[in-house]
């Protein structure tokens, strides 16, 4: 199986564009230039051989992820969000297929842009996709369209299957159709994005054929206290829990669950309804059976700079899901990342603070002003670990990265137990900024932290305690120098580790 191995395009589009590297007060004269340079990089977090990777439709069968995603190709052409095939067996290695369901031919066609949706194969072994179409210049603008194909890669369109949102449903929001057959009921359900004259609503479809479909009313409205659609639902069981998902399109632009012990609900919020912060979205589930994965995608930059804003569509991010006695759910690092990345590097600092006590790989912070630990420049793919203890209830430390001469990170993910959250600046002002992503995490009741951080194409993505996940876009976490900090807070790093 070809791996997509896309060398880090991005990023070093980025780094040349910007120039960045810069900062390193290391001699790399008969030395290698990046920390692990002599290993080979793997990409766990791919964009797409189409261009980047939009909402995706991961889909389990015979022993492999089939993820559909939008291809976000950026190109121009007149229409947009083709669905593209990307295949993996364990979500450290890849097969791009490209493009498999093209959009339509004409500006008149419905589906001259397609929207998410999902696949499904019926008894007689054929795979049925349902996508989204959408057209601009139409009333209504979106419906659910249907192909189908023998072998996942060939497509089929079948028209006369199209429908839209009738009745009391927006005409307009009626999007992200996502299939499953019920054992229960004996028949095929569908999950629709759309909404009522109250907000947004999760709608529920019923067919015995995939051809035509009933109507069968509101499956779930929006608890969250706004009126935000829920975009790309899952409904899907794992041992004895059955979870939906869906992302909120405003205001905070997270992916959310719920939990309930039948599929007809009630479907009840977890104290923690969240899997990571917005710079993870459109996450769908999909299990094998034994193991169940959120896969989604973090944004690139608008104009490709990390003190931007997010865009749409980027890299595809996939999160591990183990599952508690509860049914709640954590993400964790999957297996496969974990276990690929096991050359221990040298690590070293290159820069640190003269009030931080440094041994045997451990690094204790004063609680003097502002200190740092600075390590060489890193370009690839990392495995960092650690794990953080003796920090106080106004704690104020974290990991950065594009350090500049005065060691302050650019891009710094802290964690603030003053406020009980975890937080990501794309500047260097934390004290006087707003954070472009955060997290709520009580830090009173955590206790030590441990920590594993993976680093490749232009994606940093944090594990807190196998809890919680924090996925951030950070170019310029490539080609330069990166460390360890702290604001006027005592806290203590151990085990402090780096893997390629």
């Amino acid at each position: 199986m070809k791996k997509v191995v896309l060398m880090l395009l991005l990023a070093a589009m980025c780094l040349n564009a910007v120039g960045c590297g810069a900062g390193s007060s290391v001699e790399d004269t008969n030395e290698e230039k990046y920390i692990g340079e002599e290993w080979s990089n793997y990409v766990f977090y791919p964009a797409s051989i189409e261009g980047f990777i939009g909402d995706t439709m991961p889909f389990y069968d015979n022993g492999k992820y089939n993820v559909f995603y939008l291809a976000d190709q950026r190109n121009g052409k007149q229409g947009y969000h083709p669905w593209a095939l990307i295949k993996t067996e364990d979500f450290a290695s890849f097969d791009d297929k490209g493009v498999v369901i093209n959009y339509g031919d004409t500006v008149e066609s419905q589906d001259i842009a397609l929207g998410t949706g999902s696949v499904i194969k019926d008894k007689d072994g054929m795979y049925h996709a349902f996508y989204t179409g959408h057209n601009d210049t139409y009333s209504p603008k979106e419906a659910v369209m249907h192909a189908v194909s023998s072998d996942m890669e060939n497509w089929e369109k079948v028209p006369e299957d199209t429908f839209t949102s009738a009745g009391n449903y927006s005409k307009d929001d009626f999007r992200d159709p996502y299939v499953m057959y019920s054992e229960e009921d004996k028949c095929y359900l569908m999950f629709v994005t759309t909404r009522t004259d109250k907000g947004g609503v999760i709608v529920k479809y019923s067919s015995n054929d995939l051809k035509t479909w009933k109507d069968e009313g509101v499956f779930f409205e929006n608890d969250m206290g706004n009126d935000s659609n829920m975009e790309c639902p899952t409904v899907l069981k794992y041992k004895d829990k059955w979870y939906l998902t869906f992302s909120d399109q405003w205001p905070n632009r997270q992916v959310h669950y719920r939990i309930s012990d039948s599929l007809n609900g009630p479907f009840e919020k977890p104290a923690n309804d969240v899997f990571d912060c917005n710079g993870f979205y459109a996450g769908r589930l999909e299990t094998d059976g034994e193991n169940l994965y959120v896969v989604g995608w973090c944004g690139t930059k608008k104009n490709h700079q990390d003190g931007d804003e997010y865009d749409w569509g980027g890299n595809m991010v996939t999160h591990l899901l183990k599952q508690n006695a509860d049914g709640t759910l954590n993400p964790v690092i999957p297996t496969a990342i974990e276990s690929t990345m096991k050359n221990e590097c040298t690590l070293s600092p290159v820069k640190m603070t003269d009030t931080v006590k440094e041994k045997n790989g451990s690094y204790t912070f004063s609680g003097n002003d502002y200190e740092t630990v600075g390590f060489k420049n890193i370009m690839g793919s990392y495995l960092f670990e650690t794990t953080v203890s003796d920090y106080d209830e106004n704690g104020m430390f974290g990991i950065c990265f594009n350090t500049n001469d005065e060691s302050v990170g650019n891009l710094n993910i802290m964690f603030n137990a003053a406020t009980n959250r975890i937080e990501f600046y794309n500047n260097s002002d934390i004290v006087q900024t707003t954070a472009q992503s955060s997290l709520d995490y009580d830090l009173s009741k955590a206790g030590k932290l441990n920590i594993k951080v993976v680093i490749s194409d232009g994606v940093v993505v944090m594990y807190v305690n196998d809890q919680v996940a924090f996925t951030t876009r950070m170019y310029l976490s490539q080609g330069s120098q990166w460390g360890l900090f702290s604001i006027k807070s005592p806290v203590t790093f151990t085990d402090t580790k780096l893997y390629k």
